[in-house]
């Protein structure tokens, strides 16, 4: 009994894998694709010569199809006509030609391999359609020779005459008829007006086309026809452009199980839990990035602005709405076409790797007896996501603790655990794909999802591990912190978000600070400094590379939020969107000191170097703006290959709540950085990590290329600008009483320097230290520590403890005594 079951078993197991193969899939398809072209040819012939075949067709039907000398005038010769006959006279007449789709839909159900459930129910639909069709025909040809109705149309509606008469056949022919169209159509009968022509007209209609318009209702839950016809039509239905994954012909043993009506589970053998794979659709866009014109008035009188009272204009009023973008009126955004496609660099998934993959994760496992219930493999550009459902008992922390024999086992690196997913309830590991994709940046700003103008200002980031696009919006972040090891993608992320601002705004929206201490990463933008770029008055290049103009800018931008702040106040309003919003809207006078305000970007590419020259000078108005700016539009970008506490303080994590991660060397600058572990497990090469407040994702990060940025900035540098770069407020430096310059250099100590070096290299700021290792007194020890908190070298005294050395090596204290000599 148990081998005849198992005999049957095997038998279906392999009957479902042979429907798996893909050629037999395709012959499958092929066959119903030519039923279809050899139904509507037999059928559109019978139309004309139903009348001649009509008496050899009878014979024909009586088994004489292969007789000698009975000629046919079907295009398709006996057997076309006997079809057509069969078709039309007994079965459904004219409404036999939706077969013709039915056959259609079987085809592409075969090829694609998927939607057998939207096929029975397109197929049962075009039944019942075809059914109501075949009685209408019938109802109105009655007394026509031709079948119109079919034997089906004739004989139902003689039934339903007998009992119901001819007018009341006729009723339920047009309630059925009406009841089909509100069940496939759901037309909004609220929408539904009676119109007329003209004054004085009596003729009136009724606007069908607004009755038919999609509800919401029906947007939210459409018919389940709508949805199978849409389902049939649409061009992603079966194929995915960018990243096309087929794992149609992969059903071997413990492999990719296709489910065609009932689940293949029960007939295949068990090895562990099935892989399921998703593979995501990834939507081309061709169309060109266009800008949005406001939308005119109905209205032919402008509409007169509202002003305060203290706003009033003198002399003529302005009518039409403030355009920031007039000055430049001739600007045109850079053709994505400047920018490389990167396809020769995108690679099919390799099937065999990823059920290698699953074996070897599941029998990792079982040698430390975890079982898990389910396993399933999301492909992304760079890595590919297994997610696991452990069984019941099984604690995480094991699973979790198993990081580094997973990675022994693949041979893989990059392997990183997230246990659990947040709002999956499964177990996540991340295996690096031995063919990694290159996210090309020209795809990202083609997406809906960066012309979504909803985002201010937005930046594409990458793609995610289910290959869709991330786009983030740095007004919402509001400051953004990038760390990463050398050589791991910063530079290329920092050209990323200016390339991409650049494509999505105009000069007169946003302009950028650009602060480049390594001075080779930046200078390529300096083309475009009377477009896009801000500096101070008397500041020679547009991109600050000297570590004392850095402290100016710094400042510069500190005032420039402050008398921001005081614009907004004048115009009671909270935010720079509201106060723009006011502005162009005219209810702002330009004579009362406002102006359109553009959003100010501030981009550090390497800050570890600032904070080791300049310290406390390029921390504190850092500090500030991040904490101050983000309501009137200035935001920062800081960047660093460094993220150890000495350089991102406390004070500027807990200012910047967007971070990117890229490869770390430890742990410990991962936790840094991320407040948590990760960033030292990625594979690098653009591999990075997204985080904003407790959200946290892996991202392959958008590479653009040095010739590409190099073509898009002379094709706007070539453009008319405003003549200058966007000038900061002037800052003068504190020379009269300044923290540093409350004492002369005469004042100081002939042991000054000395001691100043020994708190440094120590880090330990305590009078009893240079008393001990100076050999001073206590009352001299304590005058240089006094002239040491002047100068900034140490902090304000805590009672007993130590105070805090505020300068961290010695090239930093070189660089503050010499410009306190000077």
């Amino acid at each position: 009994m148990s081998r005849s079951k198992s005999a049957k078993r095997d038998k279906k197991a392999s009957w479902l894998q042979s429907l798996q193969d893909e050629r037999v899939a395709k012959i499958a398809g092929m066959f119903s694709f030519m039923s279809a072209i050899y139904l509507c040819i037999s059928f559109i012939s019978y139309l004309s010569s139903w009348k001649a075949d009509q008496d050899k067709v009878l014979q024909l039907s009586w088994g004489l199809l292969v007789k000698s000398g009975t000629d046919v005038s079907n295009w398709l010769g006996r057997l076309g006509a006997l079809t057509a006959h069969f078709f039309f006279y007994y079965g459904f007449g004219l409404a036999s030609f939706l077969f013709i789709p039915i056959f259609v839909h079987l085809g592409f159900r075969f090829i694609r391999k998927s939607g057998w459930l939207r096929l029975l129910r397109f197929s049962t639909h075009s039944l019942l359609v075809m059914a109501l069709l075949s009685m209408i025909l019938d109802f109105v040809f009655r007394s026509s020779y031709f079948p119109f109705g079919g034997a089906f149309g004739s004989r139902t509606n003689g039934i339903m005459s007998a009992y119901v008469g001819d007018i009341g056949l006729g009723v339920a022919l047009i309630f059925t008829m009406i009841t089909f169209v509100i069940w496939f159509f759901n037309p909004n009968f609220q929408k539904l007006q009676l119109q007329t022509f003209g004054s004085g007209d009596t003729d009136s209609f009724l606007d069908w086309s607004q009755a038919f318009k999609w509800s919401k209702s029906e947007e939210n839950n459409p018919s389940p026809a709508m949805d199978a016809f849409r389902d049939s039509q649409s061009p992603s239905a079966g194929s995915a452009s960018g990243l096309e994954v087929d794992f149609s012909d992969y059903a071997e043993r413990g492999g990719l199980a296709a489910t065609i009506g009932a689940s293949a589970d029960s007939f295949l053998p068990p090895m562990g839990p099935d892989l399921e794979i998703e593979d995501s659709v990834i939507v081309q866009h061709t169309e060109p990035i266009t800008t949005k014109e406001p939308e005119q008035s109905d209205f032919s009188a402008p509409v007169q602005p509202v002003l305060d009272e203290e706003d009033s204009w003198e002399g003529d009023f302005p009518t039409s709405p403030y355009d920031p973008r007039a000055d430049l009126s001739s600007y045109t955004p850079p053709s994505l076409e400047l920018l490389n496609d990167y396809a020769d660099q995108k690679f099919e998934i390799d099937r065999s790797e990823l059920e290698s993959n699953k074996n070897q994760i599941i029998a990792t496992l079982l040698n430390y007896k975890i079982e898990i219930q389910k396993i399933k493999a999301t492909i992304g550009p760079t890595v590919t996501l297994y997610e696991i459902v452990p069984a019941p008992g099984v604690r995480i922390s094991r699973i979790k603790s198993l990081e580094d024999d997973i990675a022994l086992s693949l041979s893989a690196q990059g392997i990183r655990i997230i246990a659990p997913i947040p709002g999956r309830g499964t177990i996540g590991i991340e295996v690096a794909n031995k063919n990694k994709q290159t996210v090309a940046l020209k795809e990202l700003l083609k997406s809906d999802r960066f012309n979504d103008p909803k985002l201010e200002l937005p930046i594409a980031l990458g793609k995610n591990i289910s290959n869709e696009v991330v786009v983030a919006d740095l007004t919402k972040m509001p400051h953004l912190l990038i760390a990463g090891a050398t050589g791991q993608g910063k530079s290329v992320g920092i050209n990323t978000i200016l390339m991409s601002l650049l494509y999505r705004k105009h000069p007169a929206e946003v302009k950028l600070v650009l602060i480049d201490p390594k001075k080779v990463e930046l200078p390529i933008y300096s083309e475009i400094k009377d477009h896009f770029l801000a500096q101070l008055p008397n500041q020679e290049e547009a991109i600050i590379t000297d570590t004392s103009k850095v402290i100016y800018t710094l400042n510069s931008l500190c005032i420039e939020m402050d008398q921001r702040y005081e614009l907004l106040k004048a115009a009671r309003v909270r935010n720079i969107l509201e106060y723009n919003d006011k502005f162009i809207n005219r209810r702002l006078n330009p004579e009362k000191g406002h102006k359109h305000l553009p959003y100010i970007v501030l981009i550090i590419d390497e800050f570890a170097d600032l904070i080791m020259t300049a310290g406390k000078e390029v921390e504190l108005p850092i500090g500030r703006l991040a904490q101050l700016a983000r309501a009137v539009g200035i935001h920062l970008i800081i960047a660093t290959q460094r993220p150890s506490v000495k350089i991102i303080t406390g004070l500027i994590k807990a200012n910047f709540p967007g971070r990117i991660a890229f490869k770390v060397s430890s742990n410990i600058d991962s936790r840094t950085i991320l407040d948590c572990g990760g960033a030292e497990r990625l594979i690098g090469r653009g591999d990075m990590l997204y985080s904003v407040g407790s959200d946290m994702i892996r991202l392959q990060c958008a590479f653009v290329d040095t010739p590409e940025v190099e073509r898009v900035i002379k094709q706007i540098s070539t453009q008319r600008s405003y003549g200058s770069p966007y000038f900061l407020p002037e800052y003068k430096g504190d020379e009269g009483d300044g923290g540093e310059n409350m004492i002369s250099s005469e004042d100081l100590d002939e042991m000054f320097e000395e001691a100043a070096r020994l708190v440094v290299q120590s880090q330990h700021g305590s009078t009893s230290m240079i008393q001990r290792r100076l050999k001073l007194g206590y009352n001299r020890a304590g005058r240089i520590m006094d002239q040491l908190e002047s100068m900034g070298i140490v902090g304000s005294g805590e009672g007993s403890k130590p105070r805090e050395v505020l300068v961290f090596n010695e090239v930093e204290l070189d660089h503050m005594l010499s410009r306190f000599k000077k």
